[in-house]
């Protein structure tokens, strides 16, 4: 199965980006063995185009057939093991792959909030995009220490 990230804006070297290259290095090293081709991490260029046209952009790179999950902050929280299962029941499902979405300034537009099969919320606090990389790289990455227990995941 496949898993992308698909952004609006372009990343810049920074602590940000050093820390999605280190747990996307670890996704795919523990991907491999597990069902999964690296993480493909898609950013769209949509520099003051608006939330409309970054919504038709990011819907223009999903691909064919992908489960699409758009980090909004009207979606729901979930805890690590919950992330985990999502992710391993969609790949033992026979799902292709699965997007997660991280929109621009102001958010997703209603066309990519509908096609979502899930609204997903890091919280009620406002977070940098860049950092939302980072931290969603990094709870991909414990989704598979999860599943594979591993030792990186010592939640209870």
């Amino acid at each position: 199965m496949r898993v992308s990230i698909l952004a609006v804006g372009r990343s810049k070297a920074g602590p940000e980006r050093l820390l999605t290259d280190e747990y996307r290095a670890r996704f795919d090293a523990l991907g491999r063995g597990m069902g999964l081709a690296a993480l493909d991490i898609a950013e769209i260029d949509a520099k003051g185009a608006g939330r409309e046209a970054e919504s038709a952009r990011l819907l223009d790179r999903l691909p064919q057939g992908h489960m699409l999950v758009a980090l909004d902050e009207r979606g729901k929280t979930m805890d690590s093991d919950a992330f985990s299962a999502l992710l391993t029941t969609a790949r033992d499902d026979g799902v292709p792959g699965i997007a997660f979405a991280i929109g621009g300034a102001d958010g997703h537009s209603d066309a990519v909030r509908s096609r979502a099969s899930r609204l997903l919320s890091f919280g009620k606090m406002t977070w940098p995009h860049m950092l939302v990389r980072a931290m969603l790289t990094e709870q991909l990455y414990r989704a598979l220490a999860i599943a594979a227990n591993h030792p990186y995941h010592r939640g209870g």
